[in-house]
């Protein structure tokens, strides 16, 4: 099948960011994509909480999700938000960090909350505490697909396994990881954690990013790593966005799944054991 990832450079003014994001979703669709990906947080990129309370919206006014959804619906593509901003009913205002998966109808076929919080110091000047403005989820996501079943995560997700040999249990084909990656990390980890991914599940892994520096009116600047991934069921990358914003297709071969699975068998080899004492 023909799918396409989004590579985005938002700011933190989800108005402003909206009408580039539709074109590159319509640029994907006119290509021949049938399945088309953004990355985490398409419509704001902000680290400033009062900024987001002033700009961010709840589900049913978000701006973005409306015009995706629209979109998917004129061009009968499937369409995955990576995720989005969202203000919450929670008691403390945290946001929710949701992604969505959009049919060829327009309709949402899922919802995807981030279970793992980005809570790190990665050096001297760069920190994170994500777990501050959003509050974390609870629940796994697969959902069917007329072309396989997804599973869901989002960024920081990457890091915990057991996260995705559940989503393979629960018969996972796709994993998709929208992310927005800190260049440190990215340049350190990110392939190499797709990679061991795909190769653990068996699964094509899509990681739709965004990149470079991120325009504010209201505060510090924040960069990304880049480099959206496709990586096949046997660990190979089949396509590196690189940089550069904008739109990049590629062709999935749905059986190479059950190839590189009967080849090592890992999901079906697995045994139980005792943990250290």
């Amino acid at each position: 099948m023909k799918a396409a990832l989004v590579q985005l450079n938002v700011s933190d003014a989800p108005a402003r960011n909206l009408s580039g994001t539709v074109d590159m979703v319509n640029d994907a669709a006119s290509g021949g994509a049938e399945f088309i990906l953004t990355p985490e947080v398409t419509n704001c990129v902000s680290t400033n909480r009062d900024h987001q309370r002033d700009v961010l919206a709840h589900e049913d006014h978000d701006m973005t999700l409306a015009a995706l959804r629209d979109v998917a619906r004129e061009k009968g593509v499937w369409l995955l938000i990576g995720s989005l901003g969202l203000k919450t009913d929670d008691a403390d205002g945290r946001f929710a960090n949701r992604s969505f998966l959009i049919g060829a109808d327009g309709e949402i076929v899922a919802r995807y909350d981030k279970i793992h919080m980005f809570d790190v110091d990665i050096d001297a000047t760069e920190s994170y505490r994500e777990s501050q403005g959003y509050r974390p989820g609870e629940q796994a996501v697969v959902a069917e697909t007329p072309f396989g079943k997804i599973g869901m995560s989002i960024c920081y997700d990457l890091r915990f396994p057991k996260l995705y040999q559940s989503l393979a249990d629960a018969g996972a084909d796709i994993i998709t990881v929208p992310a927005a990656f800190s260049p440190v990390t990215g340049a350190a980890h990110w392939h190499t954690l797709l990679r061991a991914r795909a190769i653990e599940t068996g699964c094509f892994v899509l990681a739709p990013a965004q990149t470079g520096e991120h325009a504010s009116n209201n505060h510090k600047t924040r960069k990304t790593y880049g480099h959206s991934l496709v990586v096949a069921p046997w660990g190979e990358v089949i396509l590196d966005a690189g940089e550069e914003p904008g739109v990049y297709p590629f062709e999935m071969d749905m059986s190479r799944i059950a190839d590189a699975r009967r080849r090592v068998p890992s999901l079906a080899n697995r045994r139980a054991f005792r943990a250290p004492s």
